[in-house]
């Protein structure tokens, strides 16, 4: 009969998931590599911290809070955009991803239900509903008015590990904390609209304002700032920067990504915002290529979440809160 120490060990220790609080036995030997059986995030006794009055102004980028300041400037313009979507889009919206996605609950992909409580938690915010949808394109999106939802892109899901999918949740959780939902839904029917994908749409006069107004531009070009904000909230809730840019560089590099050096990769990032700063053709060809993407490069979203870590602002926060 083995004896109790012998029984105790073969059981392992008790870790509690520093993310989402749920109890783990790990046995001797495995904890380098273990996982939280709820959120599958790697285990670990390092504290995670939840802010519990965090405001979007300690952490928005600066040419967000610019932007969205100059876009709000305008008269009737919150008023005009809420209208846009409730008449446009907001039904639609939970229609197309109620009917063709996957509703993430406790029982459904509840990895991921894990992961976005994380993130809701973390940053203080309520829980929307999540979707995955079946699309080989590697991305997720926010959106919604009265009722906000999250997309993640099953070609997202397939490529990232759990930490990095954790930074994508969060990266669309601070979309919600940022209050940035309205404008960027805004933007995205805008970019349809662009597109030729929505062809006829009820609000016609509310679309003429705002394109008269220049609106439609300037919605487009805020949104690509407010994913700048968004890379600080994911940070936020990894509390790691070195996830964002292992995220960033499997945006860059595709599935080649376990070929490229990491280390390397970082000091690219920092080489481009050097140039970005300091040479003013590097800035206008930055600029002018990147206003046809919905997203800033990820080589340039890296240099800018290595900018605010180097800056101490990161640590800052995180001491002060």
């Amino acid at each position: 009969m083995a004896s109790k120490k012998s029984t105790s060990a073969s059981k392992g220790k008790s870790l509690r998931c520093r993310f989402c609080a749920q109890k783990n036995t790990v046995r001797e030997g495995a904890r380098a590599k273990a996982v939280c059986g709820k959120c599958k995030l790697p285990l670990s006794d390092e504290p995670h911290k939840k802010f519990a009055d965090l405001t979007k102004h300690e952490y928005v980028h600066p040419a967000d809070s610019k932007a969205l300041a100059a876009l709000r400037a305008v008269p009737g313009v919150d008023t005009a955009l809420r209208k846009l979507i409730q008449v446009t889009g907001e039904s639609a919206i939970r229609v197309m991803f109620s009917a063709s996605s996957v509703k993430v609950t406790p029982k459904q992909f509840p990895d991921l239900h894990a992961k976005l409580q994380v993130a809701c938690t973390t940053l203080g915010v309520d829980m929307p509903d999540m979707f995955v949808q079946q699309n080989p394109i590697v991305n997720a999106f926010t959106m919604g008015v009265d009722k906000h939802i999250i997309v993640l892109h099953s070609g997202l899901l397939e490529r990232l590990n759990d930490e990095e999918t954790l930074a994508v949740i969060a990266h669309e959780v601070g979309h919600i904390h940022a209050e940035h939902v309205l404008y960027l839904t805004a933007a995205r029917l805008f970019e349809a609209l662009a597109k030729g994908t929505m062809m006829v749409v009820p609000g016609s006069e509310i679309i003429k304002f705002l394109i008269s107004a220049g609106i439609s531009g300037a919605l487009l070009a805020w949104a690509r700032r407010a994913e700048l904000s968004c890379d600080r909230a994911a940070l936020l809730v990894t509390q790691d920067p070195h996830v964002i840019g292992r995220t960033m560089m499997q945006l860059a590099g595709g599935t080649v990504a376990s070929k490229i050096d990491y280390d390397q990769f970082l000091e690219q990032g920092r080489e481009f915002k050097k140039d970005y700063d300091d040479k003013f053709l590097d800035k206008f060809w930055a600029d002018i290529i990147n206003a046809g993407q919905t997203h800033p490069f990820p080589i340039w979203r890296v240099s800018e979440i290595l900018d605010w870590v180097d800056s101490g602002q990161y640590a800052d926060l995180m001491e002060k809160k």
